[in-house]
């Protein structure tokens, strides 16, 4: 007899944040153009979701990965994090503090524009959901960016995060969307 599925958590603060500032990932010492991400996680009905956890993976200013899979690891900045995960605490709102990154490859023709990969885990959710958040000041980079040209047009507004000066550093609002009509975009793994 086999087990029955499960919903994972709400036990992400618990177990997953076991040091603070798992969303800060930079330092005095980071290169590059230091951004705030902010958003709402919500469901199908609107409603904020306030035990959601966020992962963001991204590549520096310069558009490295300090991962051996990319060449140009050697390259990369010393003093950022790449990697952050955030809960959504109050009103399903959550904030990485970040670079802007910088344009990656995508094969020896094209390149990506600059954008961080997120994954949402959620109460309610088996799997958890990958998605993409790009930058509407990239309108160019955006144009030709081979995988935000695989969704259709009428849907890329779900992944594009609009500036907002705020002070000492530009934020980015990128709300997410489970399900439902304005659903945000998710991609298979």
């Amino acid at each position: 007899m086999q087990t029955p599925s499960q919903t994972v958590g709400p036990f992400f603060h618990y177990g997953l944040f076991t040091r603070e500032n798992l969303n800060i990932l930079v330092n005095d010492d980071t290169r590059g153009k230091r951004i705030l991400i902010k958003g709402q996680v919500v469901d199908g009905e609107g409603t904020p979701v306030p035990d959601a956890m966020l992962e963001i993976w991204q590549a520096d200013s310069n558009g490295y990965y300090r991962h051996s899979a990319d060449p140009n690891a050697a390259l990369a900045d010393p003093n950022f994090g790449y990697f952050g995960r955030a809960d959504t605490v109050n009103n399903g709102i959550y904030t990485f503090k970040t670079v802007k990154p910088g344009v990656v490859p995508f094969d020896t023709d094209h390149k990506q524009a600059p954008h961080i990969n997120v994954r949402v885990f959620s109460r309610g959710m088996l799997i958890h959901a990958y998605t993409r958040l790009y930058f509407a000041d990239e309108a160019e980079a955006n144009q030709k960016d081979p995988i935000l040209n695989l969704v259709p047009e009428t849907r890329r507004h779900t992944l594009i995060a609009p500036p907002q000066e705020t002070g000492d550093l530009t934020t980015y609002c990128f709300n997410i969307v489970l399900q439902g009509e304005n659903e945000t975009v998710f991609f298979n793994p």
